[in-house]
């Protein structure tokens, strides 16, 4: 009888040791791997003012965050992303395609709550992105001309004009809804709007209305730890 006394006795021990250990974990940082698709393109204004009509690309990012407790059911997550953006645009025959690549910050603030067996996740906040490389494509018929895009804030009247150009820095803010199961693994819709235009100004044309800002949603998968 003793002898189950205590085994009774010490399940309950470890089992209260197991659910105070859960509870510290959950409450403390967790980092998290993610990685999905971007569907990007480019907003604003033509040089003679009217409004941008470029078609959407599809992209990628990958990184990693980490989810910092600030109170509870309430968190900040700040971030690293290695993400591609840019857009399409037909000029009569011929087909440009601008694709970006971005080292990217984002600083969300984040609400996870209990839903079922996980948490349903809502987030936003601010994005700081650089552009590291790119690739600008001019396709018509049988001929396309591929070179590398040129990051910079300011376009010389003496530059040539068979190069394409952007700004490096590109500022914004992200919103996003997601669900967390208990293992760990997510999933998340995430959306961007671009609030720093990355058209450099550029001294050729000093007279021009273009003003090209990121904007784009994307689909996210990553595990959490």
């Amino acid at each position: 009888m003793k002898t189950r006394i205590f085994s009774v006795a010490l399940m309950l021990l470890l089992s209260a040791t197991l659910t105070f250990a859960q509870s510290i974990q959950r409450t403390g940082p967790a980092f998290g791997l993610l990685g999905g698709v971007n569907f990007q393109n480019l907003n604003g204004k033509e040089m003679n003012g009217d409004n941008l009509e470029y078609d959407m690309i599809v992209g990628y990012h990958l990184g990693a965050n980490i989810q910092i407790p600030l109170v509870p059911e309430f968190y900040f997550q700040p971030g690293l992303l290695f993400s591609t953006k840019g857009a399409k645009t037909e000029t009569g025959p011929v087909t440009s395609t601008y694709n970006l690549s971005y080292l990217e910050l984002p600083l969300n603030f984040v609400y996870k709550g209990l839903l079922g067996a996980g948490y349903v996740m809502v987030g936003f906040g601010p994005y700081v992105g650089y552009g590291i490389i790119g690739k600008a494509k001019h396709e018509g018929g049988s001929l396309s001309l591929e070179n590398d895009i040129e990051f910079t804030n300011t376009v010389e009247a003496g530059d040539p004009l068979t190069t394409t150009y952007f700004k490096p820095l590109d500022v914004g803010g992200n919103v996003f809804v997601g669900y967390e199961m208990a293992g760990g693994l997510f999933i998340q819709l995430n959306a961007q709007l671009g609030m720093l235009e990355i058209n450099p100004e550029d001294n050729r044309f000093p007279a021009n209305d273009l003003a090209m800002k990121n904007t784009g949603f994307g689909l996210s998968l990553g595990y959490r730890f």
